[in-house]
């Protein structure tokens, strides 16, 4: 795939493939900015029948979250675009000895990553002895994946892409399914789907209707999982340049599951809310899309003409209006309960599990309240965006 491309180590390949991916894109970009208006339209049509004042009021209800909720997390993560991906792309620039990066360069390898291919067994004690750590219950639960062949791993001619967990009904057990390579990062991801994989063994019991959570919790337990798994494979590193390519990888991770998710978000409401007052051309979309990328991303880019047309790459603004945001709540929603679990005496790992025990049984207000944590408050959020800085942080104290 193309888009896989952007995340060769060859910079000639990665500007190959973001020109072809541009091209192809504005190819089509006349239909796309149809499609974008039609279903704009035809939600707009729908809130105002059913009297959602706001364009993302019917996405918060079924999230089960409060609108001030999400403002609050939106407002907090676009205070803090300088101190997080203004930063660390600054760094990265030097790093890629650059004034300013190219677009193609966003997710590109570090010059000196390591490209060590890590074998199965040895991804699987890594994820089992960090969750292990943790908690002996929620280690357990994840080795019946293994045990029981519930993994789906090798890649295959013709297999999907990606990576996900299917809890499939209550009463059977999940199936994980990903494309393993050997990677670091694909170790990470097996520690993700397996969080979901536990997350759906526990809350089974809770029964069809009430297992499955909303979408801005549905992340909690496979990005705790993923974070567990991180700090320990960081901890076992001696080497400054191999900690160093670690912490930038999770930063990067981060970066594009809360700004660019947020960044998304906003794109979202500013489309919505121009096409309430008449339709919109191509260069409109691409004159929003230009600024919110500017805005979160910041100065460290130079965001090349063939760059206004990836907006219509994003399935979700098609598919699923206003579903972005729950990345970020997720993320941010874990990080704030990890700098609590760093703090914590004993006793976090029970109200963890019972927290993931609940389902979709209770609203996050509820869940998050044993560890004196208000999704609420904008402390709350900028609770969780200090773990990213933090990382940023120590990325500075090496460079």
């Amino acid at each position: 795939m193309a888009l896989d491309r952007l995340l060769d180590s060859d910079e000639a390949v990665r500007r190959k493939a973001a020109e072809g991916i541009g091209a192809a894109l504005k190819g089509s970009e006349r239909t796309f900015t149809l499609i974008t208006n039609t279903l704009a339209k035809d939600k707009e049509v729908s809130d105002r029948w059913r009297g959602f004042a706001d364009v993302a009021d019917s996405r918060h209800l079924a999230n089960r979250v409060e609108a001030p909720v999400v403002n609050a997390l939106v407002a907090a993560v676009r205070e803090a675009y300088p101190r997080l991906s203004h930063r660390y792309y600054t760094m990265k620039a030097r790093w890629f000895g650059k004034d300013q990066l190219d677009t193609w360069d966003r997710n590109a390898p570090l010059p000196d990553a390591d490209d060590r291919s890590i074998p199965w067994p040895e991804a699987k004690e890594m994820v089992l002895s960090a969750s292990g750590d943790f908690s002996p219950r929620l280690s357990e639960l994840a080795a019946r994946f293994f045990d029981n062949a519930w993994i789906d791993a090798p890649v295959r001619a013709g297999k999907a892409p990606g990576a996900f967990s299917h809890p499939v009904v209550p009463s059977a057990h999940p199936y994980v399914l990903l494309n393993y390579q050997g990677r670091t990062r694909d170790v990470m991801t097996l520690a993700h789907e397996l969080g979901h994989g536990v997350h759906q063994i526990l809350a089974g019991p809770n029964g069809a209707l009430m297992a499955p959570t909303p979408l801005t919790l549905a992340e909690t337990a496979s990005v705790f999982g993923e974070m567990l798994t991180f700090r320990s494979l960081l901890a076992q590193r001696t080497d400054p340049a191999q900690r160093k390519v670690m912490l930038a990888g999770k930063v990067e991770d981060m970066l594009n599951t809360v700004v660019r998710q947020i960044a998304f978000h906003t794109f979202e409401e500013r489309v919505h809310d121009a096409r309430a007052e008449g339709e919109l051309t191509p260069t409109q979309l691409g004159d929003i899309w230009m600024e919110v990328q500017r805005e979160s991303l910041g100065p460290a880019f130079n965001f090349e003409d063939s760059y206004r047309v990836f907006w219509s790459y994003i399935p979700h603004f098609i598919h699923s209006p206003f579903y972005v945001y729950a990345y970020a709540f997720g993320d941010c929603l874990v990080n704030s309960l990890y700098a609590v679990y760093q703090d914590a005496e004993q006793g976090f790992a029970e109200k963890y599990l019972d927290m993931l025990k609940a389902g979709g049984t209770l609203r996050h207000k509820e869940l998050l309240a044993p560890f004196g944590l208000d999704a609420s408050d904008p402390a709350f959020w900028s609770k969780g965006l200090t773990v990213i800085e933090g990382m940023i942080d120590e990325l500075e104290q090496m460079d």
